[in-house]
């Protein structure tokens, strides 16, 4: 059995998708916790096929994160990477996800299940940050990726994390926006994946946070202000997608 292995038998198993089953481990008994992410073997897939596409899935995230690091967007850091095993372990982010900050649906989670709207925004308060404040957050750090030209594929208030105050360090620290989950990631400086990705939050936004037209338009404010004069052209393509987005809605 692989060392990636051996690290998944002794890890707690925290959930699990289409595609990934996602860990709770430590490297060594001492070590602070990092979170696995495994690309389990698909059955229905040709074995040599299903390796390469696992490789190649697991070496482009970790490519992501990584010039998402040298960008200085808030990501999670790399701790190990074993592309062969379909293994990527990365930092864990003590907090929680955006989602279960903000009023909205709770999406079958079981443990927010009798989670209220007050509850939430008196969890939001912990951190020291107003929703507002959250929502320029969220634009600064979207901003920072794509002039990086890195697309993250999958934005979601469920794909962004608070730090915890408590994890930064220094009581002085300010609360920090992390970006998770970069499996559907890929790198692009064409405009109209930028305003795709703009939209997905949008439509995350709307489905699962409701009246979030003001927040969105503070995320989009923050935005803005980081893009500078890239902003004019993702805006117009950004409405160009939405109209799109709107007539698809309407043929069904």
């Amino acid at each position: 059995m692989s060392i990636s292995q051996n690290l998944i038998e002794s890890s707690h198993s925290i959930s699990q998708g289409a595609e990934a089953k996602v860990y709770k481990a430590q490297l060594t008994s001492k070590s602070t916790p990092i979170l696995l992410k495994y690309r389990f073997k698909k059955q229905y897939r040709h074995p040599s096929l299903d390796a390469n596409l696992t490789r190649s899935r697991i070496a482009g995230e970790a490519r992501a994160l990584v010039k998402c690091l040298r960008s200085g967007v808030n990501v999670p850091g790399i701790r190990m990477v074993d592309a062969s095993e379909g293994v990527l372990g990365i930092e864990w982010i003590e907090g929680k996800s955006v989602r279960k900050l903000l009023p909205g649906e709770n999406e079958g989670d079981e443990e927010e299940e009798d989670q209220s709207d007050e509850d939430k925004l008196d969890a939001l308060k912990e951190y020291g940050v107003s929703v507002d404040q959250l929502m320029s957050l969220i634009g600064t750090e979207i901003a920072k990726m794509h002039l990086a030209d890195v697309i993250h594929g999958d934005l979601t208030t469920s794909n962004m994390m608070l730090r915890h105050p408590s994890g930064s360090g220094s009581s002085g620290t300010p609360t920090e926006l992390v970006v998770i989950d970069f499996g559907l990631s890929y790198q692009s400086s064409l405009t109209e994946d930028k305003a795709v990705d703009l939209y997905v939050l949008e439509r995350a936004f709307a489905s699962t946070h409701p009246d979030s037209e003001p927040m969105f338009a503070l995320v989009l404010s923050a935005y803005e202000r980081r893009m500078g004069k890239h902003w004019t052209a993702i805006k117009s393509r950004l409405d160009d997608v939405r109209l799109r987005g709107r007539k698809r809605s309407m043929v069904g």
